[in-house]
């Protein structure tokens, strides 16, 4: 806030309580006529700052309900009731006061967020540390930050930090980050000193651009201002006729006057623009930036949502699941060249594969002669040998697939995964699946947001159709479009529009375009996807879709106090004019009423502030999500090794099924049952508690029994198998069982992760 309205403000509120207390003064040594001087001079003067208001407005083709307010105090002044004029003054002064503090309240979210922003980093040149401005940053400098330092740019970790990321994500948990992790700027240190590598300037950093969003989002006036003018121009010839109808019947001016004074001015002009801008500070503590009450309003009022999938809907980081050799190189073999080769590939992919040979410990050459084909793949030279990856066509050359090849593309079809066959000196030698897989709470996001009023929800996304379907279809979507090209997303766009107000939420820079296009465009932005950030008008800054149903609980929560507002002012007014017009009260009584009206309707207004009406869940019950959801992610390969074993039980021969048969015996009757048992002594209880109802996690139990009993029966299937070897009806009895749990652990696993989602959600929003 500008600090000169502040010191405006102020002014106008010690001038008029020093007006009024002078004629008072001389009141009470009967000297009325001073008196009368004392309080017109201060109605006069007071009366400026209304008029220049005024001024402006009508200019503007704004009039509001200013214009009562001038008519009080030139009706004051003209028929000699200048206390009435003073205590008239007074009150306009102290509701713009009130007015300032309310908006201060709630900018305060805001206000904060803008004055973390660093000014001075500590950088190291020549082996010394210099402490200089942040603008001086540049790429690939090594940067100092102290415990309690805010994060300067983005960069990467040079050792291992504890960092509360809490004003960008609205998660109060500071988390361990180990060497290497990219950080985001605007984190604050919470621990130990640490070296940074900046990977961006200052002006480029994720902070610099939340800023920036921030101060777009104060910048814009709300339709709910304009809302307000609208029962403005309702409210004055309403007042108009009143006070007119009052002098007339009564023949005392007297009266009109007092009407005019209780209606001056209406609450409307104050609280409405107050609940909006608590609503815009509310929803930037939870981590959502919206660039102003026009973007909330529309939310308010949506009923259709348009999501892109991948970095919406799946987590938009792909992983390597399974790397199939088809030849004589290994498994990972097959991966280091790969990942060699796609170390200059711009593709998506590309990053998943190199990070996985790099976890495996792979030692990577540098390509020579690597061309990509947009769409098809990349081909070159590694070590001598040639390497081609892509799609079958464009590694095989045209020719017939393996039959391997074909089942593994049949596989990841059926899946919804990825993936990219490798050619190694011309031959399908590979191939490696990559799955981009779906966030863990967002079947639980797209219930909630049904909850909170979505009636449509529709995946728009580039992906093949086999694919799109499979994730679709899992989330239980209204309508999956799919291969549709960005100017194709803006004519999905359009075409839903006759379903009502839509909102697209999206992350890349191919939804930028749809993003503009809708009626509310949210970023997933947290990944730092500038274009899509600009052409958005919402911003989520945490990489959580729960915090669109935030976003969207907020909004309404907010439309329905400004409208609460509007009532209540217009209501007490129209109360108060018609006691003023019976004369049940003078002018200076009707200023003190006014006055109460507009407190009582501001502080509905920030009321918008709050909301919060379930305390977040204690940092040991996150813990307990986050230590669950990593052995799941540990347990993931193991998934894939029962699916694979199922696949090919007739294609390995017996060392080699033996092995696998194994493996999966341990995993099923060592590793699986202790991480069950935990979890039932240990989680379940924790969330049961906070669910409520009798019994919820008895279905979550029941798996796990349905799980031990296809576990003693693949146990028993391995106890009877011949010395040979396994026979045909063998090897059918444990591909049934081997699918059974397969899907079984799969949805078991998907179900959890969902809960343990829910439980990391900290401080959820109230609906009402």
């Amino acid at each position: 806030m500008d600090p000169r309205r502040l010191t405006l403000d102020r002014l106008w509120v010690l001038g008029s309580v020093v007006g009024i207390l002078v004629g008072a003064a001389f009141a009470l040594a009967d000297r009325e006529g001073a008196a009368d001087v004392a309080w017109a001079l201060t109605t006069a003067i007071g009366a400026v700052p209304l008029l220049v208001r005024v001024t402006k407005g009508i200019w503007r083709r704004e009039p509001g309900v200013d214009v009562i307010a001038v008519l009080a105090i030139v009706g004051s002044l003209a028929l000699g009731e200048y206390l009435a004029g003073a205590v008239i003054v007074l009150m306009l002064a102290s509701g713009q006061a009130l007015e300032s503090f309310a908006e201060r309240r709630a900018h305060r979210e805001l206000s904060a967020l803008l004055e973390r922003a660093p000014q001075q980093v500590h950088r190291y040149e020549d082996d010394a540390l210099v402490t200089r401005p942040i603008e001086e940053v540049v790429l690939a400098d090594r940067l100092f930050v102290k415990t309690g330092e805010v994060v300067p740019v983005d960069g990467v970790l040079e050792g291992d930090a504890v960092l509360d990321e809490s004003a960008l994500s609205g998660e109060s948990r500071p988390g361990e980050r180990p060497r290497g992790d990219p950080v985001r700027s605007g984190a604050v240190n919470a621990g130990p000193a640490f070296d940074l590598r900046a990977t961006s300037t200052a002006a480029d950093s994720t902070f610099a651009g939340i800023v920036r969003l921030v101060s777009e989002a104060e910048e814009h006036k709300a339709p709910f201002v304009r809302l307000a003018d609208r029962y403005a121009l309702i409210f004055i010839p309403i007042t108009l006729v009143v006070a007119g109808l009052a002098w007339a019947i009564s023949g005392d001016p007297v009266r009109a006057l007092s009407v005019l004074v209780v209606a001056t001015p209406c609450p409307l002009i104050l609280a409405v623009p107050i609940a909006v801008v608590a609503g815009i500070s509310r929803a930037a503590k939870r981590g959502v930036i919206v660039k102003g009450g026009g973007a909330l309003e529309t939310l308010a009022r949506a009923d259709t949502l348009l999501f892109d999938k991948t970095g919406t809907l799946t987590s938009g980081v792909p992983e390597v699941v399974d790397v199939e050799s088809f030849g004589p190189d290994g498994a990972d073999e097959l991966l280091r060249l790969a990942a060699s080769l796609d170390q200059v590939s711009p593709h998506v992919l590309a990053g998943s594969i190199v990070r996985a040979a790099l976890r495996r410990g792979a030692v990577l050459e540098f390509p020579r002669d690597a061309h990509e084909r947009y769409g098809a793949g990349i081909e070159g030279a590694v070590g001598g040998r040639k390497v081609a990856l892509g799609t079958s066509e464009f590694v095989g050359g045209g020719a017939p697939l393996p039959r391997r090849a074909r089942d593994v593309r049949r596989r990841t079809m059926l899946d919804g995964s990825s993936c990219v066959f490798v050619g190694i000196d011309g031959q399908v030698a590979g191939a490696i699946v990559v799955d981009d897989p779906i966030r863990p709470d967002t079947p639980r996001v797209i219930r909630s947001l049904r909850r909170a009023g979505i009636n449509r929800v529709v995946m728009v996304t580039g992906d093949h159709p086999d694919v799109a379907e499979s994730v679709g279809a899992a989330l239980g979507v209204d309508r999956i479009l799919s291969e549709r090209a960005p100017d194709e997303k803006v004519e999905a766009v359009a075409a839903e529009r006759d379903h009502g107000v839509v909102v697209m939420v999206g992350d890349g820079l191919n939804d930028a375009p749809a993003l503009a296009s809708a009626d509310v465009g949210v970023a997933m932005g947290a990944r730092g996807a500038t274009a899509s950030s600009e052409a958005a008008d919402i911003v989520l800054v945490v990489d959580r879709l729960d915090r669109l149903v935030d976003a969207i609980t907020i909004a309404k929560r907010t439309s329905m106090i400004a409208v609460q507002s509007v009532l209540l002012g217009m209501g007490l007014a129209f109360g108060a004019m018609a006691f003023g017009a019976f004369g049940l009260f003078t002018p200076v009584v009707g200023a003190v009423i006014q006055e109460l009206i507009d407190v009582a309707a501001i502080l509905n207004a920030l009321r918008a502030l709050g909301g919060d009406r379930t305390a977040p869940p204690a940092h040991g019950v996150t813990d307990l999500a986050e230590r669950f959801r990593r052995e799941h992610a540990e347990f993931a390969p193991e998934l894939q090794r029962i699916r694979e074993t199922a696949d090919r039980l007739e294609a390995m021969d017996p060392p080699t099924l033996g092995r696998e048969l194994e493996a999966v015996r341990v995993f099923l009757a060592e590793r699986l049952p202790e991480h069950e048992e935990d979890e039932e002594s240990v989680v379940y209880p924790v969330v049961a508690g906070l669910v409520g109802g009798e019994d919820p996690m008895s279905s979550m139990a029941r798996a796990h029994v349905e799980i031990s009993h296809l576990t003693r029966v693949y146990l028993r299937l391995l106890e009877d198998l011949p010395p040979e070897g396994p026979g045909p009806e063998d090897l059918m009895d444990l591909r049934r069982v081997l699918y059974g749990l397969h899907a079984i652990l799969r949805l078991h696993f998907a179900q959890e992760e969902e809960a343990y989602a829910w439980l990391s959600a900290d401080e959820p929003v109230a609906a009402g």
